[in-house]
Parts: C-alpha cells; sequence; structure tokens
C-alpha cells in the first residue's frame, strides 16, 4: 500500500487506528485453546470485530515464533485472511530487524520478497543500530515501508536514545541521518506514545513522514497529546493499541468487547479528522 492510498483509507474510515495483534497462547480465552489453531481463530474474530474501525493491524512476530512452526502457519493464515478483508488494511510485521546488508537482504525478502501479494507485508519495523546497510536493503522493495526504531516507550529507552550527541540526543540523530536514506513515501518512525511531549520536536525534523505511535491504552499513553503535537496536514500518524483492545475480554464476549474498544478509539479519532 502506498502512502496516498494509506491516507485514502484513514480518510475514508475516519480513522488512523492500528489494532496490534500480539497473540499470547497464555492470555487469549481458554474456549478459544480448544480450537486446532486457537491463534489464528483468535486473530481472525478480533479482525472481524475491530476491521470497521482500524487501518492497520501489526502481528508482533515474537509472539508466532515463540509458537513455533505451527505459530508462524498461523501468522500466514492471518496474513492471508487481512488480505481477503472486502477493504485493504495496512499489515505491519513488528519483527524489529536489523543485522549486516546481506543478512538484511534475506529479512527484506522474507516480508516483502513473496510474489503473491497475499503473502507480502506492507510494513516491517527495523531498528538502525547497525546503520545505513542495515536497512537500506528494506527499502529497495516498491509499496513497502520500513519503520524505523526512533523513540520508543519502554523504560530502558533513555539508555540509549536519550544520550547527548553534541547538543542533539542520539534519537534526533537517529531521524536526521535515516531521513536521508529513504523518503516518506516508504520510511515511518516508532515514536512511543509515552513520548508524546517530544512529538512537535520530532515533527520538525520529519514533518512529512508518518508516525507509528505505540503505547495508547495499557501502556498509559494519551491519544489526545499525540494529535496535538504529532498530526500533520496527512495526518501522519498510525496509532496502535494492542493489549488495550485484544484482551478487553476474557470471556466468550471478547471480540464483541474489543470491537467495542477499538469503536471508542475511532470516535475520538474521528473528531480530529
Amino acid at each position: 500500500m502506498n502512502k496516498q492510498a494509506l491516507i485514502d483509507q484513514i480518510r475514508q474510515k475516519k480513522s488512523f487506528l492500528c489494532v496490534g495483534l500480539d497473540t499470547d497462547l497464555q492470555k487469549i480465552p481458554a474456549l478459544m485453546l480448544k480450537s486446532d489453531d486457537p491463534i489464528y481463530e483468535f486473530n481472525k474474530a478480533i479482525i472481524d470485530a475491530t476491521s470497521p474501525y482500524c487501518v492497520a493491524y501489526k502481528p508482533n512476530l515474537a509472539f508466532y515464533e515463540a509458537a513455533g512452526w505451527k505459530g508462524l502457519q498461523s501468522l500466514d493464515k492471518t496474513l492471508q485472511y487481512l488480505r481477503s478483508l472486502p477493504e485493504p488494511v495496512f499489515v505491519i510485521a513488528d519483527a524489529k530487524r536489523g543485522d549486516i546488508g546481506n543478512t538484511s537482504t534475506q529479512y527484506a525478502r522474507s516480508f516483502f520478497g513473496d510474489s503473491n501479494p497475499k503473502k507480502r507485508f506492507d510494513a516491517v519495523t527495523v531498528a538502525p543500530y547497525m546503520g545505513e546497510d542495515s536497512v537500506k536493503p528494506f527499502l529497495e522493495f516498491e509499496n513497502a515501508w520500513t519503520i524505523v526504531l526512533a523513540l520508543t516507550s519502554n523504560k530502558g529507552s533513555d539508555d540509549f536514545q536519550m544520550l547527548d550527541c553534541g547538543g542533539k540526543k542520539l534519537y534526533e540523530k537517529v531521524l536526521e541521518t535515516t531521513k536521508q536514506w529513504g523518503s516518506d513515501e516508504n520510511m515511518m518512525y516508532v515514536v512511543g506514545a509515552t513520548k508524546a511531549e517530544m512529538l512537535a520536536d520530532i515533527r520538525r525534523i520529519v514533518p512529512d513522514h508518518f508516525l507509528l505511535i505505540p503505547g495508547v491504552g495499557a501502556q498509559g499513553g494519551s491519544l489526545e497529546a499525540v494529535i496535538r503535537y504529532g498530526m500533520n496536514r496527512d495526518c501522519g500518524l498510525l496509532v496502535n493499541s494492542s493489549r488495550g483492545i485484544i484482551y478487553a475480554s476474557k470471556e466468550a464476549d471478547f471480540a464483541e468487547r474489543a470491537g467495542e474498544e477499538a469503536a471508542k478509539l475511532q470516535q475520538q479519532m474521528a473528531a480530529f479528522l
């Protein structure tokens, strides 16, 4: 999905919500464990309930890899189901890859290189620590997005991201350097919602790029603050909520409750769009 198509979907649905599919077998309702493929069946129910209210989904690969080969099969089925929806959705592989160039090339192919469009992701999260040659391979695919970690919402982010580098924070140097490798048509940035007060400074560096914002909901980030400091003329935001939506209930009504939580966020977003 290219940038204009993503913007069109945001305007059409009056939403910039991304639902994180962090599907944990220890957290999904017990009734789902009776299924032959509980991860996929849980995801499918969540997708059916939330798709009217969101424009993107973000499976976190750790939860699928932890379940072994069967978990990867569940991920593949989930991706194909997302591609079968009547309206297109933006699908992010939350993988946080990053390695030397030839290895990154293989990672990029695993997400973007399949000849079957139903088996390709739209975007993948990438760690930029190893530099340009670890990121560039992801940028070589058409209509594919590299989402670079810039300023994350976890407690340990201050260990490195806030270090002073000649009068600038390290995350600012990451933004200034990496934006030269791609463009706002194929590169986004991860900025945690718990760092919303810094979004104004980030927008001065990358005014036109989309930002993927995790941390709204269970992590305590403020949607209103994210919008106030981070929205640009094209919206420029994908706000992710995972646990707050998919684990809204552990009972038989889990999908219905997930839909309700997604609808609440969509209604808030619509007011600003």
